[in-house]
């Protein structure tokens, strides 16, 4: 297939479509553009059934990553490593253009292979130090080559050669986003006995009451879509009569989303100090969870300080933009950089705003506007703004219980699929 043939994910502001092609754009990806990659992907792989020995299932993902996601992802070739001892050995490849040495052993002083364990993901060219020809073409690489290291303790490794010009940093979410999905696959299995403990430590997290802070009314509610979920919001008192308030939302929902939400509001406490702008503490919070057992799912934040006057200081980390409403007239808070945890290295803009007497911050995750209704037709941000417009002058708590009674008089019953959460404050 040419390249204007290609349906495109991260295609900037191009029309998302249900299938995914190569990028033929350099417009950075959006958070939405990574959850559509990760759905595809989690619904491929929930077909698989359950296999006790994890090699078994991932030489399954291998050959169906290779088979059905090569224009979505540019891998022509798959190649699984299993962990003996220290050292890693070549069991099982799927595609290419000639046979590969299966049993082959990586050799453990090799740079790739240690970067790929140090770091859990890797993209390297031909050309690139540690980069040897010798290896790589015995492995049937050409020139580009992606890995990531699977399972906890780094059991495997996965590699694929890359076929055509693909932009570095769409590479590394696509990445990402597999390895969460074969994460989670294996995860799920193993923390299947300790869902109702995860539910407890959750709801540990959550605020057991809205805060009591001079010149403003806050209220939430969060509903998970399982019995534990994936969005997190907080409350955190700050120095200088600052309120800071914070929602997170995990990619997916049930267990695995449930950890890393946890990790992202245990580590934004942590992060924080006494003279931290707003985004040192989030790039100090990516830094974290990148780090972190769950750093490849993907979480997206909005964090922001409330202080005295009004003021707002903020940064939005792929979240879905808050809504800023005085009157009728609302504004996104959008300022800040892409979510959490893939780039250790990625750097965030602090966002400002002021809130009058009166106005309100509508603070919100994607299972909201997402949310659908018998016929299949989603909630969708424009109802929101709709509804909010005609809820100018009510206070938090019956903000956040009107936008979820509208919720779920338009689902008409049926389930959700995503976890929900909202938060609203109002400055009095």
């Amino acid at each position: 297939m040419d390249e204007a043939g290609r349906d495109t994910l991260f295609s900037g502001a191009m029309q998302i479509d249900d299938s995914i092609g190569n990028p033929i754009k350099s417009d950075p990806p959006r958070s939405s553009d990574f959850k559509a990659l990760y759905r595809k992907l989690e619904r491929t792989l929930d077909s698989i059934e359950r296999v006790e020995e994890s090699t078994a299932i991932l030489e399954t993902v291998l050959q169906i990553l290779v088979r059905d996601f090569r224009d979505d992802l540019g891998f022509e070739m798959g190649r699984l490593y299993r962990r003996e001892g220290l050292d890693y050995f070549l069991c099982c490849a799927f595609g290419g253009s000639h046979p590969v040495p299966i049993g082959f052993q990586v050799p453990r002083d090799y740079p790739p292979h240690l970067r790929t364990l140090a770091e859990g993901l890797l993209i390297m060219r031909r050309g690139d130090p540690g980069y040897s020809d010798q290896i790589e073409w015995a492995l049937g690489v050409t020139d580009t080559f992606a890995a990531i290291a699977i399972g906890p303790g780094n059991t495997h490794v996965i590699a694929f050669s890359v076929d055509g010009e693909i932009l570095e940093e769409q590479i590394l979410y696509s990445l990402s986003a597999v390895r969460h999905v074969i994460n989670l696959k294996l995860q799920r299995w193993k923390l299947a006995g300790i869902i109702e403990e995860a539910r407890i430590i959750q709801e540990s997290l959550l605020p057991s009451s809205s805060p009591q802070f001079p010149g403003y009314e806050v209220h939430g509610h969060s509903r998970p879509a399982e019995i534990v979920g994936g969005d997190l919001y907080d409350y955190l008192p700050r120095p200088d009569r600052l309120l800071g308030v914070a929602i997170a939302d995990a990619s997916g929902h049930g267990l695995p989303a449930a950890l890393l939400a946890r990790d992202v509001i245990t580590g934004l406490r942590m992060c924080m100090d006494e003279k931290s702008k707003v985004t040192r503490t989030v790039e100090r919070l990516n830094r974290v969870i990148h780090r972190a057992a769950l750093s490849s799912k993907f979480i997206s934040l909005f964090y922001g300080e409330f202080g005295p006057g009004g003021a707002l200081t903020y940064c939005n980390a792929g979240h879905n933009p808050p809504l800023l409403q005085r009157g009728t007239t609302l504004r996104p808070l959008e300022k800040g950089g892409l979510i959490l945890g893939p780039n250790p290295a990625a750097r965030y803009t602090q966002g400002r705003a002021h809130l009058d007497a009166g106005d309100a911050v509508v603070l919100y995750t994607d299972g909201l506007v997402e949310l659908t209704n018998p016929q299949g037709k989603q909630y969708g941000l424009a109802r929101l703004k709709r509804l909010l417009r005609g809820l100018q002058t009510i206070g938090a708590r019956e903000r956040v219980e009107a936008i979820l009674t509208d919720a779920d008089r338009y689902a008409g019953g049926i389930a959700p699929m995503d976890d929900m959460t909202v938060v609203a404050v109002r400055r009095i």
